[in-house]
């Protein structure tokens, strides 16, 4: 029993029970997406620090040995779905049970920050824990009678750099400035807080707008066993669906939702449960107002928003692939490239098969070498047959003022076939557009899997956040691998015209 009359809890159950009781919160324990984790789970996860408790499917049970280590751990969920707010709930708690304790909460704006901050100072209306303020709560800082305390963090370097705490929490991370996120990763310390031994840990919780952005990096991390990872959606945390909603109308018309929840709410209704964060009526208002895109980006957390990108048709799911044909015997060997020196020169090796589907097998990407390096990689290449020619930046034919060749004449002196039509940016684009999705039948271009950089680009090219407009892609570093594509296939749909045996 502490000062505040709250037994510690010491089981998921136990602490269920109290946030019920004490607090009149209604956490979902159950997730209705096979794969997801349930709300609940988080906060069990950031609550007992040795790690001996997890929520699966509705039965408790103890983590594997190899797990009880991992204290760091990633929300990603969905918008609504009661991340900010849970971050507080998991902040109120340490506070409360956890005598000593130091906690900051980053967010990827103040203002966000300051909403983490206004929820943990409601939760501290409450009677139970209200007298355990010291002094008052000010717009920045809490503080207990029993030493624990919260602040909130600017997002700047020297805020962060400066921090020694047991517990970072960080929400919205996606917003975060990189060189931030990455001082933020040396801010944590293991302590004694009263009866219980504290893991310095970071929390994140967030959810993807960017592909292969900070979130898509954290999550790629705890795929691989260095966070813990509770995923959830809009499906996970509806209400109770009760009888006056339908999945199926008698006139044929389907739920707005039913796609998605399959009825699985339903079921919250049947066991008499009080949880979830969106209401039925809610829900099915905000997906009558947004695309596919955005729900299936936003609402249930299935991939990254690619709003602004330039080649959308790109899946990768669909075009992404870890096996090769096996019979490539027929194949026709191709290879595209466009050149850089601080940018990176990006060259890719492709095959044909009799059917015209293009595979890009492998990709060979460096900065600052001189163009002989890149060709001696492509000559020097035996895991592949050499091309039978290689598409190239049109631009590639300017003469050099020191050698006094072009970066195509030089490639030609070393016995490569270099194939570079001009043709539009626009008209380029397309061509790839029609191999990623082709007006009938299935994609006529995949991409193996270790063309990491290749498939970055593909998801990350994109146009102009502030100038919707501008059918220009920006030039920040996506554009060099995507090029390398588009010169391939410019050369193979459009092949160029000979005037004497030499390409134009």
């Amino acid at each position: 029993m502490t000062d505040h009359g709250l037994d510690t809890p010491r089981s998921p159950d136990q602490l269920h029970a109290l946030l019920a009781q004490e607090f009149d919160l209604h956490v979902p324990t159950t997730p209705l997406i096979a794969g997801h984790a349930s709300p609940f789970d988080y906060l069990v996860h950031a609550f007992f620090e040795d790690g001996n408790w997890r929520h699966a499917c509705g039965q408790w049970g103890e983590h594997k040995s190899n797990e009880q280590a991992i204290r760091d751990c990633v929300v990603w969920a969905n918008r609504g779905g009661g991340k900010t707010f849970l971050g507080a709930v998991a902040t109120m708690l340490d506070l409360v049970f956890k005598s000593g304790i130091e906690i900051r909460i980053l967010g990827g704006s103040m203002d966000q920050s300051k909403r983490m901050h206004a929820h943990l100072a409601g939760l501290f209306r409450h009677g139970s824990i209200a007298g355990m303020i010291d002094g008052r709560i000010t717009q920045t800082r809490v503080r207990l009678t029993n030493g624990s305390a919260c602040e909130v963090l600017a997002q700047s370097q020297t805020s962060v750099r400066g921090t020694r705490v047991q517990k970072l929490r960080c929400d919205e991370v996606e917003l975060f400035d990189p060189d931030v996120w990455e001082a933020a990763q040396l801010t944590t310390r293991s302590k004694q807080c009263g009866d219980i031994y504290v893991h310095g840990a970071i929390e994140c919780l967030s959810t993807m707008h960017v592909p292969h952005g900070i979130m898509f990096q954290i999550v790629k991390e705890a795929a691989g066993g260095s966070r813990r990872l509770f995923k959830w959606g809009v499906v996970d945390v509806l209400g109770a669906c009760d009888d006056t909603h339908e999945c199926v109308h008698e006139h044929g018309q389907d739920c707005p939702l039913h796609a998605d929840c399959s009825g699985r709410a339903k079921q919250r209704y049947e066991r008499a449960e009080v949880a979830g964060h969106i209401s039925i009526d809610d829900a099915i208002s905000l997906r009558g107002r947004v695309g596919d895109a955005t729900w299936q980006s936003e609402m249930l957390c299935l991939r990254p928003s690619r709003s602004d990108t330039v080649l959308p048709e790109f899946d990768n799911r669909e075009h992404v692939v870890r096996d090769l044909p096996a019979d490539r015997a027929n194949w026709t060997w191709l290879g595209g490239m466009d050149f850089g020196f601080r940018a990176p020169t990006v060259v890719l090796r492709a095959g044909l098969d009799d059917s015209g589907v293009l595979w890009i097998v492998d990709e060979h990407v460096e900065s600052d070498a001189v163009l002989d390096v890149h060709i001696t990689a492509i000559k020097d290449d035996s895991k592949w047959p050499r091309a039978k020619w290689t598409g190239v930046d049109p631009a590639g034919r300017q003469r050099n003022d020191q050698t006094g060749l072009s970066n195509i004449q030089q490639m030609k002196k070393a016995g490569l076939n270099v194939r570079s039509r001009p043709i539009g940016l626009g008209e380029s684009l397309m061509l790839v557009r029609s191999r990623l999705k082709p007006a009938h039948g299935e994609p006529r271009l995949y991409v193996h899997a270790r063309c990491e950089k290749l498939i970055e680009s593909l998801e990350r090219y994109h146009y102009p956040k502030d100038n919707p407009e501008s059918l220009t892609p920006v030039k920040d570093g996506f554009d060099h691998a995507v090029d390398a594509l588009r010169y391939l296939i410019v050369n193979l749909d459009r092949p160029v015209k000979t005037v004497r045996g030499s390409y134009l």
